[in-house]
This record gives C-alpha cells, structure tokens and sequence, in this order.
C-alpha cells in the first residue's frame, strides 16, 4: 500500500513538473513572438502629453522599471504607493494577497494621496496578483477621485494579465480610461523592445475610452 501510495505521489510531481515546463515554454514563446515585432526599432515618441503623472505600486521591482520608463518618456511626474506593513515574504504572500482579496481588507496607503488637478494624463500601474489588480494599488484606488482626468493604467505580470483591466475601470471613480498595456516580465535583453512597445502605445493613446 505504502509503495503505491509513493508512484501516486510521485506521478503527480512528475505531472505537475511537465504541466509547469510546457507552461513556461507557451509563455517564452509568446513574448519572444511579441518582442521580436518590435526589435530592431528605435522608435521616438512624438505625443505631446501635457503635463502627466505615473502612479505605481511595485513590489519586486517589474512594475517600478516599467513606471519608469513611462515616466522619461513623457517627462512626467511619479508618484510610488507605499503601503505602512510590510508584504509577507515567501509562499506567505500568495496566503495574505488571497485573504485580502477575499475579504476587501486591503493594505493601508503610508503616503498621502497625489493631487490630480494639475495633470493632462495619469498613468496608473501595479502588477497582477491573483489575477486582479495588486491590493496595495486597489486600496489606492479607493480613495481616489480622478475628476475627469484621462487615466491610463498598466500592469506587469508572469503571464496572464487576468481581469486586471476591468476590475481597475470599476474602481477608478470619475476617470476618463484610455487604452492601458500590460506587460510580461522580462529579461534585459528584451530591454529596448520594451522601450518600443511602450512607444508604440504612447503614440496611439487618444482621448477615446476603450
């Protein structure tokens, strides 16, 4: 009994292992698809955005190097959500992010909120947990009033974005929502693709909502 209860278990790893390798195969893949249409490129900005904002929430970095390069290339201001407790670390986090999202208890902002008034655009990002958008950056949107402004929202993520775009637009309150991005973490050579891909989206960004 004990014998086969062992192949049992290690059946399962064997196929959770496969399921995982051929899953971040698909994903090489699809962003090496992705960035090789904008290889090779140097492609400018030529969008005159006003005076802008990038508001972001970044944990491990991914989310911070995105803003940032938003950030140059529209001359904009930025604004980091902090929250006040530290993020668990480890497998703690995925435990913590759940309960959060299960119960609305979201992580409490450390900073004070941006004044919008002053901004043609804002640019609001985090990355993708649990298939939503980050906690820390849903508890920003909570209080936040956008009065009109153009938002524009982006995310980064392993993979998938999930429902991160729809679920910003239902709490982003009063905001104009213009066509956002999302974005695969990816390695530093794909840097200037990167840089194009971001670009390319600036220069098509209209007063549109999509």
């Amino acid at each position: 009994m004990i014998k086969y209860a062992l192949y049992t278990v290690l059946a399962l790893i064997s196929a959770v292992i496969i399921i995982g390798g051929v899953h971040t195969c698909r994903v090489y893949l699809k962003n090496k698809k992705e960035m090789s249409f904008y290889a090779g490129q140097n492609i400018e900005v030529n969008k005159n955005f006003g005076k802008v904002l990038v508001v972001y929430y970044s944990l491990s970095g991914n989310t911070r190097a995105i803003a940032r390069k938003i950030a140059s290339m529209t001359n904009a201001d930025i604004y980091e959500i902090k929250t006040k407790g530290k993020m668990p670390s480890g497998l703690k986090i995925y435990k913590e992010i759940r309960k959060q999202l299960k119960t609305g208890k979201y992580p409490e902002i450390e900073n004070g909120m941006p004044d919008f008034a002053s901004y043609d655009y804002i640019f609001v990002g985090a990355p993708v947990w649990w298939y939503t958008a980050a906690t820390p950056l849903l508890a920003f949107l909570e209080k936040a009033d956008f009065l009109g402004k153009k938002v524009i929202p982006f995310s980064t993520q392993g993979s998938n974005p999930g429902t991160f775009a729809r679920d910003f637009e239902k709490k982003a309150v009063n905001a104009v929502i213009l066509r956002g991005r999302s974005f695969n973490n990816l390695s530093k050579k794909y840097d200037k693709a990167v840089d194009n891909k971001i670009a390319v989206w600036l220069n098509g960004l209209d007063a549109d909502k999509q």
